[in-house]
C-alpha cells in the first residue's frame, strides 16, 4: 500500500472526511425510521410493511458488502468510498422520486447496494493509515458518525417536515451525501490501494473458523441494539405507547446525545480494558436495557428510552478492533464484509421486520423484550472467542 501507518494526529483530516461520509452513509439508512409514522399514513402501510423497508435496505446493503470485495480488486478503496457516497445520494433521490410501491422497494434495495460498498473500504482505509496501537481511538472517532446520526435523524425529520414532504427530506440528505463525496474527492487522501479478491480459498478458510461465526452473532446483536431498535422505536412509541410523533422523535433524538460522548470514550475503553471485556459488558448492559424497554410501565418508559442506547455505540470500536486485528490489511476488507454481511442482514433487517410482524399481532412490547433477552444471552459467547490478534504496540 502507499500509505504508511501514521499517528492519529497526523491523519485527523482523513478521519474527519471519512467520518463525514460515514455519517451521511448511515443517516441515509436510518432516516426512514423517524419518518415512518408519516410514511405509513401516506402509503397505507401496516407495521410489517414498515419493518420491510429496513429489510429491503439490508438486503441491498449485504449484497453490496459481498460485492465490494470483488470491486476492490479493480478499484482502490479511496475510489470505492467516493463512488459509494455519490451513489447513496443518487439512490435517495430515486426513493424520493418514486411514485409506486414497487418503485420505492427497488429504490430501497439500490440504497442498500450503494451504501454497503463503503464500510469495508472505509474501515480498511482507517486501519491502514493509523498505527495499530491507536486503532481503538481512530475507530471510536469514526463511530461518532452513527452516534451523531442517531441524534440528527429525528431532528432533521421534524425540522424539514415543516416545509417538505417525507420525499423532500430524503432528497435533501441525498444531495448532501453527494456533496461530501465530492469534497473527499478533492481533499481526501488514504486508501490508495486495492484489496484481495474474496476467492473460494480465503472465504472458506474464514468461514471455517468458529471465531468468525461468534463475531457474526455478536455483531448481529450489536447492530440490533443500535440500528435495529432505533428503526422501530418511533413507531413503537407512537403506535403502541401513544406518544405524539414530534414528541417521540424529539425524545429519541435527545436520548442519543450521551452516546456521542460514549463514542469518544469507547475507543479508549477498548484499548484500556481490551475488546473482549468491553464487548461482554456492553452486551449485558444493552440486553437488560432493551428488555426493560418492552416491559416497564409508562412512567418508566421515558427513562428506558434514554438508557437503552447509552452503551450501544461502545460495541463497535471493540468489535472492529478484533476483526481488524485478526487479519492482514490486504484481506481485512473480506473479514469485515463477510461478518457484516450476515450481521447486518439479521440485526438491521430480519430483527426489525420480526418486530414489525409482532407489532401487527399486538405484541410490540414483547418483541422488544425478546430481542433484549437475546442480546443479553449473547455475552456468554465471549468465553468461546479465541482470536490471535496481530496488533503491535
Amino acid at each position: 500500500m502507499n500509505d504508511a501507518s501514521a499517528s492519529l494526529k497526523s491523519k485527523i483530516t482523513l478521519l474527519v472526511l471519512v467520518t463525514g461520509i460515514f455519517f451521511f452513509n448511515f443517516i441515509s439508512r436510518i432516516l426512514p425510521a423517524p419518518l415512518m409514522p408519516t410514511i405509513e399514513s401516506d402509503l397505507g402501510l401496516d407495521h410489517a410493511g414498515a419493518g420491510g423497508f429496513f429489510l429491503l435496505i439490508s438486503i441491498g446493503y449485504c449484497t453490496s458488502l459481498v460485492a465490494s470485495g470483488f470491486l476492490s480488486v479493480w478499484l482502490t478503496h479511496r475510489k470505492i468510498i467516493i463512488i459509494s457516497s455519490l451513489a447513496t445520494g443518487c439512490a435517495l433521490l430515486f426513493v424520493a422520486s418514486s411514485e409506486t410501491r414497487w418503485g420505492i422497494n427497488l429504490a430501497l434495495v439500490l440504497l442498500g447496494l450503494a451504501a454497503g460498498a463503503y464500510l469495508p473500504s472505509g474501515m480498511t482505509t482507517v486501519t491502514s493509515s493509523i498505527k495499530p496501537a491507536n486503532w481503538g481511538k481512530a475507530i471510536g472517532f469514526h463511530e461518532m458518525a452513527p452516534a451523531v446520526a442517531y441524534i440528527a435523524a429525528p431532528l432533521i425529520a421534524e425540522l424539514l417536515l415543516r416545509w417538505l414532504s417525507w420525499q423532500g427530506v430524503l432528497a435533501s440528505i441525498g444531495i448532501a451525501s453527494m456533496l461530501i463525496g465530492v469534497l473527499f474527492l478533492k481533499l481526501g487522501k488514504g486508501g490508495d490501494f486495492k484489496g484481495e479478491i474474496p476467492n473460494y480459498q480465503n472465504v472458506r478458510l474464514l468461514m471455517r473458523q468458529p471465531s468468525f461465526w461468534i463475531m457474526t452473532i455478536l455483531f448481529s446483536f450489536g447492530i440490533a441494539t443500535s440500528m435495529g431498535i432505533f428503526s422501530m422505536l418511533p413507531l413503537y412509541l407512537v403506535a403502541d405507547r401513544g406518544f405524539d410523533r414530534s414528541y417521540a422523535n424529539t425524545v429519541i433524538s435527545l436520548s442519543r446525545i450521551l452516546p456521542v460522548v460514549m463514542a469518544l470514550l469507547s475507543g479508549w475503553m477498548s484499548d484500556r480494558m481490551g475488546p473482549e471485556l468491553t464487548i461482554k459488558g456492553v452486551m449485558m448492559f444493552n440486553g437488560i436495557m432493551t428488555l426493560l424497554l418492552g416491559v416497564v410501565p409508562g412512567n418508566w418508559l421515558l427513562f428506558m428510552v434514554f438508557m437503552q442506547p447509552m452503551l450501544s455505540v461502545c460495541f463497535f470500536p471493540a468489535g472492529f478492533a478484533l476483526l481488524s486485528g485478526s487479519t492482514p490489511s490486504n484481506v481485512r476488507n473480506i473479514s469485515v464484509s463477510m461478518t457484516i454481511f450476515f450481521a447486518y442482514l439479521i440485526g438491521a433487517g430480519l430483527i426489525p421486520a420480526g418486530v414489525g410482524i409482532m407489532g401487527d399481532a399486538g405484541c410490540f412490547a414483547l418483541a422488544f423484550a425478546i430481542v433484549g433477552g437475546m442480546i443479553f444471552a449473547s455475552a456468554i459467547l465471549i468465553r468461546y472467542l479465541k482470536y490471535s490478534e496481530v496488533r503491535n504496540a
